[in-house]
């Protein structure tokens, strides 16, 4: 079978993920019917369990195939979700814009497993392994009503706890906080609208899944060396996110900022800055970690149809 050109790769590569968006967009607009909710279960867990198997079958050929099978799977997934979460996540346009790059990337992965290299990166098979764990530890929460609205509802319970040591103009019913004007809105009418309501992504699920994927990906590290990264981390993130909650309803309820500023950008960003300290943290106990991430950094820099192409292109342009 002949060989595709450079720059055939290269526009296929391009093609499929955005393909993948544009018919994610149009055939899955907010909100999802319950058949389009069913439908997508396929691809979400079938592309995560390829990958969970390929991770475990390691270096073999078919461990490689079934990765590059839960990648696709995945990240058709994926193109079907920036509508949702712009619009579930009350406009959160840099979750949206993460989720379309994010559909590269992962469509990247699927590319590098399918070069016959001799020493495929190690890296490969570890963030197989990471997604898969992470991926089916959170979207089964996700997926079974008690598990999410269970951690929800407690974690709207304790982000009110943290605001009433400071204030007790706080009112929660279920997963909807009143504070500051919204309180006394409510108690003057008695009904009106809430400060926030806390959603499945405000209980920081994501941020700890991340973390438990990445470290229970790496089989070289030692159990116990594995659970101390993680008794380092999770806790942490938990308890981080409730003064993040916290911190975003006092701004919005006392009117400092709206709820879309306080959310979707300063919230955001002391996450960020958060996990990054987590991370150098996890660096210093497991040192293999640091390894696989700078070895998924180094992967454009390899040889392959797609980075000769980009490689001409980019000389092109200089001069």
């Amino acid at each position: 079978m002949k060989k595709l050109s450079d720059s055939a790769a290269t526009t296929l590569f391009f093609l499929t993920p955005t393909t993948m968006l544009i018919v994610g967009f149009f055939l899955f607009q907010y909100p999802l019917t319950f058949l389009q909710e069913k439908t997508l279960l396929i691809p979400l867990f079938g592309g995560l369990l390829l990958l969970g198997v390929g991770f475990l079958m390691g270096e073999k050929k078919k461990g490689s195939l079934l990765r590059v099978a839960g990648w696709v799977f995945f990240s058709f997934y994926w193109a079907t979700q920036p509508n949702t979460l712009y619009y579930y996540e009350g406009r959160d346009l840099v979750n949206a814009a993460i989720c379309v790059a994010g559909v590269y990337v992962l469509f990247y992965f699927a590319y590098r497993e399918t070069l016959n290299t001799k020493n495929k990166p190690i890296c490969l098979n570890w963030v197989a392994g990471a997604t898969s764990i992470a991926g089916l530890i959170y979207f089964v929460t996700d997926k079974i009503d008690a598990l999410r609205d269970g951690l929800i509802n407690i974690v709207a319970q304790q982000s009110a706890w943290l605001l009433s040591l400071f204030s007790d103009k706080v009112v929660v019913k279920g997963n909807l906080i009143w504070f500051g004007y919204h309180y006394d809105m409510l108690q003057q009418y008695g009904s009106y609208g809430a400060t926030a309501q806390i959603i499945f992504a405000c209980t920081a699920i994501q941020s700890m899944m991340l973390f438990v994927g990445m470290i229970g990906a790496l089989k070289a590290a030692s159990l116990k060396t594995r659970g101390l990264a993680l008794l380092s981390t999770i806790p942490v993130i938990y308890v981080l996110n409730l003064v993040r909650n916290a911190g975003v309803i006092f701004l919005s309820g006392s009117q400092i900022t709206t709820m879309e500023v306080a959310h979707n950008y300063i919230g955001k960003f002391g996450s960020l800055i958060a996990l990054i300290v987590l991370v150098f943290v996890v660096f210093k106990i497991l040192p293999e970690l640091y390894d696989h991430i700078v070895c998924l950094f180094d992967l454009p820099k390899q040889d392959g149809p797609l980075e000769r192409e980009l490689k001409k292109i980019t000389k092109r342009g200089k001069r």
